[in-house]
């Protein structure tokens, strides 16, 4: 189930993993291979992952190699994902779907180990059971951004009918995440998503007609318009929701995370290049909190 070294780093760069990780994962992967104990408790994770395909479930806890330790450990849900590949490859043939669309969503994975690595300089999975979505055929990259196959929540079920759609709580709608470390979050990158998912789920899942997209996220905080100057492309991206709720628990560490790599240093060692960094840092120290507005996008249907 894990390829041989040859293949192995070629599936790795194909994932998007970052070139210094490569060849300590060949090594392991052999270990992985060789070690029955191992293999067979990696053939159950895959299992888990990849049953009922391409249903929507939402994420899943994979199951944790909780005897092992060091990078073994950490990486070990990247050779699930891997094993994983021709299942997931194999529901995206068979809805149609094309081989770039699926080579930039699962390349999500190399992502994942790109931020591990920032925050706490070594290799590893930062988010295992966020990757489980791409690799079940639930999320997506089009463009600039993420579109999820999901359900509408209580949080945005009132806004949503605000705007006149008949929907509610656990009908059909879309989520939209918007991935680090890919370019600014312009008005033209997020009209050129939106386009591609209206051709995507359309064509795609047409028995799943998807008429709004929620989304929920910092960037959402309503507070940020303090900060950012009419035509920043944060401020832009807001104007595009409504936004139904800002939940009374503040996530400061979120913003601290995206932005800055982590959240666990002095507010005043961190950097205050940009109007973003200068916003969350000041906005911190004077006392306040951000938080994580929910909102809805409505008229995601084909005109």
């Amino acid at each position: 189930m894990v390829p041989d070294a040859d293949r192995l780093a070629e599936t790795l760069v194909d994932l998007g993993v970052p070139h210094e990780d490569i060849n300590a994962l060949v090594r392991m992967g052999r270990r992985v291979r060789d070690d029955p104990e191992l293999l067979r408790f990696l053939e159950h994770s895959v299992e888990e992952l990849v049953r009922d395909m391409g249903e929507i479930r939402g994420s899943i806890d994979l199951p944790e190699l909780d005897w092992a330790s060091g990078a073994l450990q950490r990486f070990f849900p990247l050779y699930v994902l891997v094993a994983a590949l021709p299942a997931v490859r194999a529901h995206h043939r068979e809805r149609g779907i094309l081989p770039e669309v699926t080579r930039r969503t699962l390349a999500d994975a190399g992502r994942n180990v790109a931020a591990h690595r920032r925050r706490y300089g070594t290799g590893g999975m930062l988010h295992p059971r966020w990757l489980t979505l791409h690799f079940h055929g639930e999320l997506y990259q089009l463009g600039r951004l993420q579109f999820q196959r999901g359900r509408i929540g209580r949080w945005t079920s009132d806004s949503i009918a605000a705007e006149g759609l008949p929907l509610g709580p656990g009908d059909l709608g879309l989520g939209v995440h918007i991935p680090a470390f890919l370019g600014p979050l312009t008005p033209e990158a997020c009209e050129r998503s939106l386009a591609l998912a209206r051709e995507f789920f359309a064509r795609h899942y047409p028995e799943e007609p998807y008429q709004v997209a929620t989304c929920g996220s910092w960037l959402l905080d309503p507070q940020l318009k303090r900060y950012l100057p009419e035509d920043s492309n944060i401020v832009r991206f807001q104007e595009r929701f409504r936004i139904s709720q800002v939940p009374a628990e503040p996530e400061d560490g979120t913003p601290l995370r995206f932005v800055f790599g982590a959240d666990d240093g002095p507010l005043d060692r961190l950097p205050r290049r940009t109007r973003l960094e200068r916003a969350l840092v000041d906005h911190l120290r004077g006392g306040g909190h951000w938080y994580a507005g929910r909102s809805n996008w409505p008229g995601l249907s084909p005109c």
